[in-house]
C-alpha cells in the first residue's frame, strides 16, 4: 500500500510539472484557463476506464474532478478584480487623488434614518449579548412575513437564517450542502464568490459562457450538456452582476424542472431584485425544496457597512448552513439584526428611481461612443466592451484621470469587457472621463 500512494505521488509530481507548462503557454496567449470540451472528453474516457477495471466510477470521476480543479488552480494568475482597483482607488484618494468611484456595487445613498436610530435602541435594549447562529427570531419571522407576502408563497421562520451579508449565505450554502469532488454550474459573466467558494470547499465549478451576442441568455441546453451524476448545484444570479441581464420565466421554468429531474440544489442569488425594471421571477416561487435564496440588506437598504443578509431554504438546508455559521462567527451582532428589523419595511422606492435615472444617463452617454453592452434589466451595472482595446487597459488609463471601473475579467474570461456602477451621484463626470478616453484611443488607432 505503501509503495502504492509513493508511485502516485511520483505521478501526481510528473502532473504537476506539465500542468505549470500548459499555464505558462496559456497565459501568453491569453487563453482561457478551463476547457469544457476537453474536461468532458477526458471524463468519458475516465469512467469508461473505470468500468472496464471495474472500479467505481463516482470514485473515479470525483478524483478527476480533484485533478483538474488542482490543475485549473496551478495554471491560473492573480485576476485583477473590482477589489483590487478599489484598493488602488483608495490608496490614490489617501495621496490627495479625486476619484470616482465606478468600480464597486455600493450606493451612495444614506441608510434609512430608524436604522440608526435602532442600532442605539438595540444597544439600551440589551442586543449585545451572544445570539443563535441562525439569528434573531423577531427579524427572522419578519423577513418570512414579508417575504410570503411579497412573493405570495407561505414562508416560516425556521426556513430564515440571518447571515452578515448575502456573501456568507452564499458561502454556507455552498461548503454546507456540497463535498469534495462535486460538481456546481455557474453562468458567467457571474460575481466571482460563487466560483471561489465552490474551490474552497473542494468541488469542480463547470462554467458556461453567455455572451453578449447572445444577450446574455442563459440556454438550458447548456445546463444539461455539462450536468453529470457528480452535479449537486447550480448557481443563478438575477438581475445579473454584472450586466444586469434579468431571465425570462420560461428559462427559469425549464431550470427549475432540469434541477428536480435532477436532484440538484438551485442557488439563486436575488440581492438585486428590488432593482429589476421588467418583471424577475424568484425561485422561492417554485416551492422546489432544494433552492437557497441569498438576499441582504446591502444593496436595497443602502446599509453596507451594517454586513446583514439572510438566507431563505428549507429548515434541513437552514439547519446545514447554522452548523457553518456557528463555527466562523457564532451569530451577528445583535442591535445590527435589530436595526435590519426596523429597517426592513422601510420605503426603498427613491433608491430604485435614481439607480434607474443613473443607468439611463450612462446608457446614453456610453451608446454616444460606440461602447457595445446590453441595456440591463436590472442591478446597478453596465457590462460593455470598446473595440480595440482590452478591459485592464481601459480600466487602469480612466483610474490614471480619476475615475474606478472594474474590469471585465473579474466576473469570468471577459478580458475586453469593463463593469461600470450606478453606484455613485458622479455618474456624468465619470462617462464624461471614459468617452474621452475612448475618443483618444480612436484617434490614436
Amino acid at each position: 500500500m505503501d509503495d502504492i500512494t509513493l508511485q502516485m505521488i511520483h505521478l501526481l509530481k510528473r502532473r504537476n510539472d506539465i500542468t505549470g507548462q500548459i499555464g505558462d503557454i496559456k497565459r501568453q496567449r491569453g487563453l482561457s484557463i478551463s476547457n469544457g470540451t476537453r474536461e468532458f472528453a477526458l471524463r468519458q474516457r475516465i469512467l469508461d476506464e473505470a468500468k472496464s477495471i471495474n472500479l467505481n466510477q463516482d470514485i473515479a470521476a470525483r478524483f478527476l474532478n480533484h485533478l483538474i480543479s488542482e490543475a485549473v488552480y496551478m495554471e491560473s494568475s492573480p485576476t485583477p478584480t473590482h477589489l483590487l482597483i478599489f484598493k488602488k482607488a483608495k490608496e490614490l484618494e489617501q495621496n490627495g487623488r479625486d476619484i470616482i468611484h465606478m468600480e464597486v456595487g455600493e450606493p451612495d445613498f444614506a441608510p434609512p434614518p430608524i436604522a440608526g436610530d435602532a442600532l442605539a435602541e438595540g444597544f439600551k435594549e440589551g442586543y449585545t449579548r451572544y445570539g443563535l447562529p441562525t439569528g434573531m427570531p423577531a427579524l427572522r419571522q419578519a423577513i418570512a412575513d414579508h417575504t410570503s407576502q411579497r412573493y405570495n408563497t407561505s414562508i416560516q421562520s425556521d426556513e430564515v437564517i440571518i447571515t452578515p451579508g448575502a456573501r456568507f449565505a452564499v458561502f454556507a450554502a455552498i461548503n454546507a450542502l456540497l463535498q469534495p469532488g462535486d460538481e456546481i454550474i455557474i453562468p458567467e459573466p457571474t460575481w466571482p464568490a460563487y466560483k471561489e467558494a465552490a474551490i474552497h470547499c473542494g468541488a469542480k465549478p463547470h462554467i458556461i459562457h453567455t455572451t453578449l451576442e447572445d444577450r446574455w441568455e442563459l440556454d438550458i441546453q447548456d445546463i444539461k450538456k455539462i450536468t453529470t451524476h457528480q452535479t449537486k448545484m447550480i448557481v443563478l444570479c438575477y438581475p445579473s452582476n454584472p450586466t444586469g441581464k434579468v431571465l425570462s420565466p420560461s428559462v427559469i421554468n425549464q431550470i427549475v424542472q432540469h434541477a428536480r429531474e435532477n436532484d440538484m440544489y438551485i442557488l439563486s442569488d436575488e440581492i438585486y431584485s428590488e432593482y429589476s425594471s421588467i418583471p424577475s421571477k424568484s425561485i422561492l416561487e417554485y416551492g422546489y425544496k432544494k433552492s437557497i435564496v441569498t438576499q441582504s440588506f446591502s444593496k436595497s437598504h443602502a446599509m453596507m457597512g451594517f454586513r446583514i443578509g439572510y438566507g431563505v431554504a428549507h429548515p434541513d438546508i437552514i439547519h446545514s448552513m447554522s452548523r457553518i455559521a456557528a463555527l466562523c462567527l457564532t451569530n451577528v451582532p445583535g442591535f445590527i439584526q435589530y436595526a435590519a428589523l426596523k429597517s426592513l419595511n422601510h420605503d426603498t422606492t427613491h433608491n430604485v428611481q435614481t439607480i434607474q435615472r443613473r443607468l439611463d444617463t450612462m446608457c446614453k452617454m456610453a451608446s454616444e461612443v460606440n461602447l457595445e453592452f446590453m441595456r440591463p434589466d436590472g442591478a446597478m451595472y453596465i457590462f460593455g466592451r470598446a473595440d480595440g482595446i482590452q478591459g485592464i487597459d481601459l480600466v487602469e488609463r480612466c483610474l490614471d484621470r480619476g475615475l474606478a471601473l472594474a474590469p471585465g475579467v473579474g466576473f469570468g474570461h471577459y478580458p475586453e469587457f469593463v463593469r461600470i456602477s450606478a453606484g455613485t451621484d458622479r455618474v456624468t463626470d465619470g462617462m464624461n472621463i471614459l468617452c474621452d478616453v475612448l475618443k483618444e484611443e480612436r484617434w490614436r488607432r
